[in-house]
């Protein structure tokens, strides 16, 4: 038995670099269409704002339905395959799109696109190709590629459309899937033969205690909140914009400006939130600041200089948001659970992406584009109210100890009996066909001298 702990491996920094830009790329590619569709729908036949927003938020869908099935599949044929599949069924919706001179061809691409989802399977591919003892860092990493693909669409999407129109953006993503798909085969190392990890995986046991679970459903509750805000507001930022007296090809310079800004004030408050223990109050203030720019979008964002303001205000509330409720989400998951947790967390962001591109267009068809933040902004109200009650979650870190293939199965419960024992264990999962124990620490009161004795006495113990 011995102690997770490790640097990168040369193969581990291989497969981390290559999945990252994976990922980033497919979803700089759903991301990228965001700030423009709403621009171009006029060259559209049969577009209303409508089916706009159901054109933006319909990926959302077949995302949050073909998640968890493609990743049950990868573990039984193989990641490379099924994550290749996903990627050709996204350049084939891309494709459609760009071929589209309606606004169902849009809508049937989108909904393409969604389909190759393989979030589930190139995150079980992560964990095949990294030990336990860097997972967190590596999947710390994955997100960080998604924000950084978040901030990157922004600015290319506007870009790209102004010189290509929105067809050249759909033929831009299609070639980032044959980038991604050699990216695969050329980059990422062969998967070894390994076991599911309950780290990335689904485990349909642990699912009803999951759901009952009050802080991990106001989580899912926030990161649904969080997404369908987003989608629904791109039906109208664009015409706030142009409204504002700028052009639609100088978009993508406002957006790298406000991202920009927004980032750097994120920073601070990421630090006070995880460094200072201020989660929930920092938590709640961003809740609070969408709301409050929502309401200044709505009706009080007087000129360019007042969008602005607002704009900066969301993007920083809402950057922040997306860093800190993975992190929250990771302490409060049971030891073991996290896999399921953040399968559940996930399909909650894509049903709010579907469901916020839905609303938004409906609210700008029946009220116009006021109404639009307007009704998110009572989102936000009730989201906030919703979380108001939560407590705050406890600083629990993660650790995995792997226990040696001669570990007998019949001392496993005392083993785990031995790690609740040791101070600052919160939780302990022992999983004899994983040879792994999972631990819940609190890192200020853990003693990790008794924690290293009982590691070095099963170590002892495996060798005689």
């Amino acid at each position: 038995m011995r102690k997770v702990s490790g640097l990168l491996l040369a193969s581990e920094r291989r497969a981390i670099a290559g999945l990252a830009g994976l990922y980033a790329s497919r979803m700089l590619g759903l991301f990228m269409v965001l700030p423009v569709l709403a621009l171009h729908a006029d060259n559209l036949s049969g577009a209303t704002p409508l089916l706009v927003g159901l054109a933006l938020g319909i990926y959302g869908l077949t995302q949050a339905i073909l998640q968890i099935p493609f990743g049950l599949v990868s573990d039984r044929i193989g990641r490379k395959p099924v994550i290749a599949f996903g990627l050709c069924l996204f350049m084939i919706g891309s494709m459609v799109a760009a071929q589209a001179d309606s606004i169902a061809g849009i809508i049937i691409g989108r909904c393409l696109q969604g389909s190759g989802a393989v979030a589930a399977a190139i995150m079980a591919l992560l964990a095949d190709q990294t030990r336990e003892q860097v997972r967190t860092a590596a999947m710390a990493t994955i997100g960080l590629s998604i924000g950084v693909a978040f901030a990157v669409a922004m600015v290319l999407g506007p870009l790209v459309s102004t010189h290509f129109g929105l067809t050249g953006v759909f033929w831009f993503t299609a070639g980032l899937s044959a980038v991604g798909l050699a990216v695969l085969w050329k980059l990422v190392p062969p998967a070894p033969r390994r076991s599911r990890h309950r780290d990335v995986g689904l485990d349909r046991g642990q699912l009803a205690s999951i759901l009952g679970r009050v802080d991990l459903w106001r989580m899912d509750v926030s990161i649904f909140s969080l997404h369908l805000i987003l989608m629904a507001i791109f039906v109208a930022v664009p015409f706030r914009l142009v409204d504002a007296g700028i052009e639609s090809a100088q978009h993508g310079w406002v957006y790298l400006g406000v991202m920009a800004v927004a980032f750097v004030a994120m920073v601070p408050l990421v630090i006070v939130a995880e460094k200072q223990r201020r989660m929930k109050t920092v938590c709640l203030g961003a809740i609070v600041a969408i709301t409050l720019s929502l309401i200044g979008l709505a009706g009080f964002a007087e000129g360019l200089r007042g969008l602005l303001v607002w704009l900066l205000v969301f993007f920083t509330a809402f950057n922040l948001l997306e860093a800190t409720l993975p992190s929250m989400l990771s302490k409060l998951a049971p030891a073991g659970a996290k896999g399921t947790a953040m399968g559940l967390y996930s399909t909650s962001q894509f049903l709010g992406a579907f469901l916020g591109g839905v609303l938004g267009g409906w609210l700008s068809q029946q009220w116009g584009l006021s109404a639009v933040f307007a009704g998110c902004a009572m989102l936000g109200g009730v989201w906030l109210v919703l979380m108001v009650g939560m407590a705050p979650p406890r600083h629990l870190s993660s650790e995995v100890v792997a226990l040696d293939e001669r570990y007998r199965d019949d001392a496993l419960d005392t083993l785990m009996a031995k790690f609740a024992d040791v101070a600052g264990v919160e939780d302990v999962l022992v999983v004899p066909e994983e040879r792994l124990a999972y631990l819940k620490v609190d890192r200020q009161h853990l003693d990790e001298q008794a924690l290293a004795e009982l590691v070095a006495r099963g170590e002892k113990q495996d060798g005689v």
